[in-house]
């Protein structure tokens, strides 16, 4: 046998056995006499002795080995006389009488450890490498246990795995699909799924009541830390349940999974807050509520100064700093700076010091009487010490720079301890958001998703009004997931597409089998979709969802390791009847 141990699992209790271990050379090092050699497994690393005296044929053999060569050694389990507390097995080494080489290795282009000098692109093409890294490793181990543990916690309340196809039909509305061309049904595509929205809504309807999958979704966006073109949800469906039943299994299970994988207990229901309220509070639908620092409204108190700048505004907004108010010009160029970037598009930043004394100073003074700037402060219930940071314009626009503002204040202000964590829902998202440009409603969550009954008769009247029993169960300013309850009314599923500027011949063309179901007893029913690599990602402390992805693409959606996407054969064109027409973008 290649080994009888792992390089993890040797203690003090071994002391006195013959053991054979395989694995990596993590380093060497020679010391006189003595050659040392860290052997390197997934589970762990084990101090080797070679000692020149002893045996010299054999560590002559030992200087020769380099990093990341695979080696076999059988020898004497050890007390070590320098014992390492930084390592489990640093009680002891194994005192080497045979070794074999199994394979050597180049020098890596990177060193494998924890720290390491390798730059992110260059990690990802040697992916096999990085993985050989415990902090990496590490990272898809907890993958692994959450998997298993959201399996058992789900199995207990009765859900079923079930598999869903992953060749589908495109269907409009969100992402952009990936699309695979059909050879045996020439000019005819497949879709790869965004979600398996309206499989799961179908076994519901064959009854099968609970279902779950830890599901592959593909959507073709562009890329950004928390997302990936393909990625994995814990997407689940349920039926005679109303929101508030969704609600409560999702949070307990997410309460189960922060007490299994983090040690933490969450005794009290989880806050819940409503769209609109986040949005005029925070800018945002997925609010970091780990701190304070809250909107507030300050138009009423700008008008009839003559202020250009506030009067053509439609909103400002300010938020409280707190003991900010000896940043220094420098510091408020910065956020000025920050403020302006292109991605968040603001045209400058207003602000607002009260010193310590409770005398005020603004960038506004020659335009507010003291009494005015007071009032504005007083507001924002600023005290001695304080800043008041302050945008205006279109009022959406304007509560997003807030948010990044907002945001980045937290930060600075050491606020967004990845060790703290401040869950909340947000809840009664609108049914359908607006497109100026193409001037027509589109699906805020997607065109499945059940009207609060209350709202229903304004589906009508006033449809932007209309509320979605959708919600969103959020995480430190993360989305970690979210669902709602669905259609399940023919008719209803029908005023809905036609809402959304489907035909009745062309809803029936892409979603026919869904309307064709609803004809045969269709149960109440709703769910939720966690993202997966989202959730480890929260949990592991990493700031990018790729390092828990065992294979990721890089920010332009290619896999540098296997050069993908790449271009295919004419013979493989042929075959698909197709023919590569390229235009140039305008």
């Amino acid at each position: 046998m290649f080994r009888n141990y792992t390089c993890g699992e040797l203690r003090q209790e071994h002391i006195g056995k013959n053991v054979t271990l395989a694995g990596w050379v993590q380093r060497t090092r020679k010391m006189g006499g003595m050659t040392f050699v860290d052997l390197r497994d997934r589970y762990g690393i084990t101090q080797l002795v070679f000692n020149q005296e002893v045996n010299a044929e054999l560590c002559e053999k030992s200087n020769k080995l380099g990093r990341e060569f695979v080696i076999q050694i059988k020898g004497l389990v050890s007390e070590r006389s320098s014992k390492n507390k930084n390592i489990p097995t640093g009680d002891i080494e194994i005192i080497v009488d045979e070794l074999n080489v199994l394979n050597s290795s180049e020098v890596p282009p990177f060193t494998i450890e924890e720290n390491t000098d390798g730059g992110d692109d260059i990690r990802m093409q040697y992916r096999y490498l990085d993985l050989r890294r415990s902090n990496v490793r590490a990272n898809l181990e907890l993958r692994h246990k959450m998997a298993i543990e959201i399996r058992k916690y789900l199995d207990e309340q009765h859900f079923m795995e079930v598999e869903t196809p992953i060749l589908i039909n495109s269907t409009p509305e969100g992402a952009r699909d990936f699309v695979v061309p059909s050879r045996m049904s020439p000019g005819e595509f497949y879709a790869l799924p965004q979600s398996p929205q309206l499989f799961k809504q179908l076994l519901m309807v064959s009854g099968f009541d609970r279902y779950f999958q830890i599901a592959k979704c593909f959507r073709d966006e562009d890329l950004r830390a928390d997302r990936q073109p393909e990625f994995t949800q814990i997407d689940c469906e349920m039926t005679f349940v109303e929101q508030e039943d969704v609600i409560n299994i999702f949070e307990n299970m997410t309460k189960h999974l922060f007490k299994f994988v983090k040690g933490i207990e969450f005794n009290d229901a989880f806050p819940r807050m409503t769209w609109e309220d986040a949005m005029n509070t925070y800018g945002s639908d997925k609010p970091d509520i780990r701190f304070g620092m809250p909107f507030v409204e300050l138009k009423d108190l700008t008008l009839g100064a003559n202020f250009s700048v506030f009067d053509s505004a439609d909103y400002v907004g300010g938020i409280c700093a707190e003991g900010c108010a000896n940043y220094t010009r420098k510091q408020i160029d910065q956020l000025t700076d920050f403020v302006k970037r292109p991605q968040i598009g603001a045209k400058g930043l207003i602000w607002i010091r009260v010193e310590e004394n409770g005398s005020l100073k603004s960038s506004i003074d020659k335009f507010y009487t003291p009494e005015q700037v007071k009032a504005m402060a007083d507001k924002c219930q600023a005290k001695p010490g304080d800043l008041v940071l302050v945008l205006c314009g279109e009022r959406r626009k304007t509560q997003k720079q807030l948010c990044e503002l907002r945001l980045e204040m937290g930060t600075r202000l050491g606020f967004r301890d990845k060790n703290v964590y401040a869950p909340l829902w947000v809840i009664d998202f609108p049914l359908f958001e607006w497109d100026d440009e193409t001037q027509r409603f589109y699906a805020m969550h997607h065109p499945f998703t059940m009207p609060n009954p209350e709202d229903v008769p304004m589906l009508d009247t006033d449809p932007g009004k209309v509320r979605a029993w959708a919600y969103d169960m959020v995480i430190n300013g993360v989305e970690l997931g979210g669902g709602s309850i669905r259609i399940h009314d023919g008719k209803l599923q029908q005023k809905m597409f036609s809402l959304l500027g489907l035909s009745q011949e062309e809803a029936q063309r892409k979603f026919g089998y869904l309307l064709n179901a609803f004809k045969y007893g269709a149960p109440p029913h709703g769910g939720l979709a966690f993202g997966l690599d989202r959730m480890v990602s929260m949990f592991a402390g990493l700031d990018s969802i790729r390092d828990c992805i065992a294979f990721p693409k890089n920010n332009s959606g290619r896999d540098v390791m296997i050069d993908a996407p790449s271009k295919i054969d004419d013979s493989q064109l042929d075959e698909l009847n197709l023919k590569i027409d390229i235009k140039e973008k305008k």
